[in-house]
């Protein structure tokens, strides 16, 4: 039993570190730095980020991230999610956490790399109408689409299956607008008004397609070990619970149900969510260094 519960925290861990059998260094030279970094442990960022419901929140932000044409051409043209999806989203992790935890010196060099990365990411697309268009990953409003993607994900799936926001939502999204701001992205929403105005600004820009059902199938589909497949049903279920009706029908989702009556999702969820935590610990090696840096600078100071 032993054996078999370290092999299943191995392969949990290297889910989110890209197979990789040891903290990854950049985590731990989180510890490095001069200054506590743009959040703290009694942020609104921190709660959220810290809670094991970002899983959900990663799925819900490339479903809504994908319905965007001009976002999708750059997953089609440039991104090799089907061939390395781990190393994918260890890289999202990265950057995420390294804003999150990280000082301020180390979140805006995390920010710069990937707008660098994102210089080569440029094409075409056709829009809602029609048009063929062209794209850049830095263009402002599509970095907007994916700011908002990612805040609204983040913070509904934490209000759905999460705990307490210190300040609530509003204070949430005031605090990651920060991160908005590193990625030159201009007025980000402030609060939760505020985005859910910005969202809607986007919904004659939003589309299906044929890439937009493949990313749908990879994410309902992806390739995981088969112990996680049926804990990442129940969360894939209620990231699309969690959705605005509008998302999830041009996404081709349905709430689960059985006949006319909708499955419950919550408990179900919150179990998984209990079970992750149990397998990867209370606390992430990202937090960790981040509180030994930031209890290191308070010493220095008395």
């Amino acid at each position: 039993m032993g054996k078999l519960l370290s092999s299943w925290r191995r392969q949990l861990v290297g889910t989110f570190s890209n197979n990789s059998e040891t903290i990854p260094e950049w985590e731990l030279e989180l510890a490095n730095g001069t200054d506590p970094g743009y959040y703290g442990p009694d942020s609104a960022v921190w709660a959220v980020h810290g809670s094991m419901t970002t899983i959900i929140a990663g799925i819900r932000a490339l479903l809504l991230q994908a319905l965007h044409p001009g976002a999708m051409a750059g997953v089609r043209d440039y991104s090799n999610y089907k061939e390395d999806p781990l190393g994918r989203l260890a890289g999202t992790i990265r950057w995420i956490f390294t804003v999150t935890y990280g000082d301020t010196t180390a979140a805006r060099s995390a920010s710069n790399w990937v707008l660098r990365l994102h210089e080569r990411v440029r094409g075409t697309y056709e829009d809602a109408a029609g048009t063929v268009r062209p794209y850049s990953a830095n263009d402002p409003e599509l970095a907007r689409w994916v700011h908002l993607a990612f805040t609204d994900a983040f913070l509904t799936s934490h209000m759905e299956f999460g705990g307490p926001i210190p300040g609530g939502p509003d204070q949430y999204v005031a605090e990651w607008a920060t991160a908005g701001e590193l990625m030159q992205i201009e007025n980000p929403p402030r609060d939760l008004a505020g985005l859910r105005k910005q969202m809607a600004a986007f919904d004659p820009e939003l589309r299906s397609s044929p890439t937009v059902e493949e990313v749908v199938h990879f994410l309902r589909h992806p390739p995981l070990p088969k112990n996680q497949l049926i804990g990442y049903r129940v969360l894939f279920a209620g990231a699309v619970a969690s959705l605005e009706p509008r998302h999830r029908e041009l996404l081709g989702l349905k709430e689960p149900t059985i006949g006319p009556f909708k499955l419950p999702v919550h408990g179900p969820v919150k179990l998984v969510l209990r079970v992750i935590r149990f397998g990867l610990g209370n606390m992430g090696p990202s937090e960790r260094s981040a509180r030994e840096r930031i209890a290191r600078l308070e010493a220095a100071q008395r």
